[in-house]
Order: structure tokens, then C-alpha cells, then sequence
């Protein structure tokens, strides 16, 4: 049993996860196309924040690339309708009378009545764009050397998918940074593969 034991420990590799220090060995990346509701548009939004980034080289041919980008994204543009009432009422009546006798006398009975209503309705209907990504960069091995989602209802002066874009950008420019700071050897190209 134990020499199984060892054959196995031999000739099975142990998996191991990948380096996060991999994306600093990148210089081509090939955007994948993404899944999800108005995903190529968001897709083409990522590409040129990355090209303007300067951080790779971004690549239409897949065998050049030394990493790939892959996702799902959404772009929705949705009304959001909220919609209240309120409503009082009131209601007074009186009658008096005195039946058959008084109405042969002449006299009749009377009746006095009130009503009170009001009633407020509010209908808020609001036009909403939300975009959301969720990419990962994937080494020729196939393994993640960096993911992230990021989600955004649209910037002051950019709608949701161009400010998702950036995101992501800055996100991978924040991560890129910091391996190099805690590893000065890796920003030179010393990266182990």
C-alpha cells in the first residue's frame, strides 16, 4: 500500500495555483468575447481602456498573446417605477322622522349629510443604466493569474459600461503596482513560469 502511495506521489503532479506574479511577465493580452446582454459593446470599452493604459499590448490574434482576457458583462438600461396612494374619507348623514301619523299631519321627517375626501396618488418613474464585468486573465496554461467584477450605475460625465471599463483598468494598473513594489526582482521580467 505505501508503494502505491509513492508511485502516485511520483507520477501525479500536485496542483498547485498560479503565480499572481504571472501578470507581470505579460506583454500581449487577446480579449476574448464576452457572455452576457450587451457584452461586445462593453468588451470593446475594456480593449481601449487597456490600450490607452499602456500596460499591454492588446492583440487580435489569440496565438500571440501571452495571456487572455476572458468574461461575462452586462450593460442594462431599465425604468424604475415606485408608485403610492394615499386616501381619507368621511362620512356624516342624519335622518329623523315620525312615519305614518306625521306624514298625515304634514309633517316630514328631515335628513342632514356630510362628506370629506381627499386622496394623493405619487407615481416616480426613473430611468436607470447599471453595467457590471467580471474578467479574468488567463495564462497559455490556462490558469487565472488575475480576476476581478466590477459594477458601476454611471460617473458624472460617463455612462456605466465606459466607467466599468475604466474599473477594471485601474484595478489591474492598483494590482500590477503593488507586485511590483513587494517584488523590485519581478518588475525587471524575473518572473518564475
Amino acid at each position: 500500500m505505501l508503494r502505491i502511495l509513492l508511485l502516485l506521489l511520483v507520477f501525479v503532479p500536485l496542483a498547485t495555483a498560479a503565480d499572481p506574479r504571472e501578470v507581470l511577465a505579460v506583454k500581449r493580452v487577446f480579449v476574448d468575447q464576452f457572455n452576457g446582454e450587451n457584452a461586445p459593446q462593453l468588451r470593446d470599452m475594456i480593449i481601449s481602456s487597456l490600450q490607452r493604459s499602456g500596460l499591454f499590448v492588446i492583440t487580435e490574434n489569440p496565438d500571440r498573446a501571452d495571456a487572455v482576457l476572458r468574461g461575462s458583462a452586462e450593460d442594462l438600461i431599465f425604468t424604475e417605477v415606485f408608485q403610492s396612494g394615499e386616501s381619507l374619507t368621511a362620512r356624516v348623514g342624519v335622518a329623523a322622522g315620525r312615519g305614518a301619523a306625521a306624514a298625515r299631519s304634514g309633517r316630514e321627517f328631515g335628513s342632514l349629510q356630510a362628506a370629506v375626501g381627499e386622496q394623493e396618488n405619487t407615481r416616480i418613474q426613473e430611468r436607470k443604466h447599471e453595467a457590471s464585468a467580471a474578467v479574468r486573465l488567463v495564462n497559455r496554461d490556462g490558469d487565472v493569474i488575475w480576476s476581478t467584477i466590477q459594477e458601476s450605475q454611471g460617473a458624472k460625465f460617463r455612462s456605466a459600461s465606459a466607467d466599468v471599463a475604466d474599473k477594471i483598468t485601474r484595478h489591474l494598473l492598483a494590482d500590477v503596482e503593488k507586485l511590483k513594489k513587494a517584488d523590485p526582482g519581478a518588475a525587471s521580467g524575473d518572473v518564475p513560469r
